[in-house]
């Protein structure tokens, strides 16, 4: 049982990969996913967040089988 965690953009420069494994475990939300793929305890607040292709918060519980992505705000121009 396992969720998929990605990173894009400098993010993925920032943590050193693009993709990682984390087992699915209860109690588990995108706030401690970051954390544990990471190693850094917080959570920059401009960074989003989609679970499943959705946008979520920091808090969202995450289940077995999840997609969690992390990306820095995307601008236009």
């Amino acid at each position: 049982m396992s969720i998929t965690i990605k990173f894009f953009a400098s993010l993925k420069e920032r943590v050193g990969k693009s993709v990682a494994e984390l087992d699915a475990s209860s109690d588990l939300t995108t706030l401690k996913v970051w954390q544990a793929t990471t190693g850094k305890d917080t959570l920059d607040s401009n960074i989003l967040i989609s679970i499943n292709m959705e946008y979520v918060d920091s808090q969202h519980v995450v289940i077995d089988g999840d997609e969690v992505a992390f990306f820095p705000p995307v601008t236009g121009g």
